[in-house]
C-alpha cells in the first residue's frame, strides 16, 4: 500500500491534473473560469478570499520551493536543515491559519446563505471543504515537526518528492516510516490533485498570467440604436 500510494498514485494524480485541465481547456473554455458570487455579502466575500488565496499562494509557494530544491543548494548556501524546518514551521504556520480564517469564512458564507448556496454546485462546496481538511492537517504537520527540529524529517520529504519527479525507483521507501499525520496530507494533496481539472480550481493556472494580454475594459453592448450613417442621422 505505501508503494502504491507514494510511489504510483502521484504519477496518477499529476497525469490526471496536467492532462484533465488541458483536454479541459480545449473542449469547454467557456468553464475555465470561477464562478463569482462578489455582489452577495461583498464585505464577507473579500475579507475570506484575500485571506484564503494569499495564504494559500505562501503555502503552495514555499511547498514548490522547500520540496523541490535541490538539497545541496540549500548546504551551498549556508542554510542549515534545522533553520529551514524552522523557517517552514513559521511561515507556514501564518499562512495557513490566514488560509483557514478566509477559507472558513468563505465556506460558512457558501453554507449559510441561501443565495450563494443555490448557485454553489456539489462540486464548489466539497473541493473548498477538502481545501480546508488539508489546511487542517496541515497546521496539525506543525506539532509534529516541531518534534524534528534538525530537519531530518523534511529532507526525507525532499528526497521523495524530488525523487518522483525524477523518476527515481523506490522513493516511497524513503517515507515509509513518516508520521501517519504526514501521510494523510500528502495523500489528500494528491488527490486534490486529482480532482482540480474537474473543479473551479482550474481558474489558478491562468488567472495570474492572462490579464497581461487581455484587453483592460470590459465590453458591454447597449439597447440602444447605434446610428452610424448620415442618412440614418439624418432621418
Amino acid at each position: 500500500m505505501n508503494n502504491f500510494l507514494f510511489g504510483i498514485y502521484p504519477y496518477i494524480a499529476l497525469s490526471v491534473l496536467l492532462i484533465g485541465s488541458m483536454v479541459r481547456y480545449e473542449r469547454d473554455p467557456f468553464t475555465w473560469k470561477s464562478s463569482s458570487s462578489q455582489l452577495l455579502r461583498r464585505h464577507q466575500f473579500i475579507i475570506g478570499s484575500v485571506l484564503f488565496h494569499v495564504g494559500v499562494l505562501v503555502i503552495f509557494a514555499g511547498h514548490f520551493v522547500g520540496l523541490l530544491t535541490p538539497i545541496w543548494i540549500f548546504d551551498a548556501l549556508g542554510v542549515s536543515h534545522g533553520a529551514k524546518q524552522l523557517l517552514a514551521i513559521i511561515f507556514g504556520g501564518i499562512a495557513g491559519i490566514m488560509a483557514l480564517v478566509g477559507g472558513t469564512i468563505l465556506l460558512m458564507r457558501r453554507l449559510n446563505d441561501p443565495r450563494i448556496r443555490a448557485s454553489s454546485t456539489f462540486a464548489d462546496t466539497g473541493i473548498l471543504v477538502l481545501l480546508m481538511a488539508q489546511l487542517v492537517l496541515g497546521i496539525a504537520t506543525i506539532f509534529v515537526s516541531l518534534q524534528h527540529l534538525d530537519g531530518e524529517e523534511m529532507t526525507r520529504f525532499m528526497a521523495w518528492a524530488q525523487g518522483i519527479f525524477t523518476f527515481r525507483a523506490g522513493a516511497a521507501d524513503l517515507i515509509a516510516d513518516s508520521s501517519l499525520i504526514f501521510k494523510l496530507h500528502i495523500v489528500l494533496g494528491l488527490t486534490i490533485f486529482l480532482l482540480f481539472p474537474f473543479t473551479r480550481l482550474v481558474h489558478m493556472l491562468s488567472a495570474p498570467v492572462r490579464y497581461l494580454w487581455r484587453p483592460g475594459y470590459q465590453i458591454v453592448r447597449t439597447r440602444k440604436r447605434v446610428v452610424n450613417s448620415p442618412a440614418e442621422r439624418a432621418s
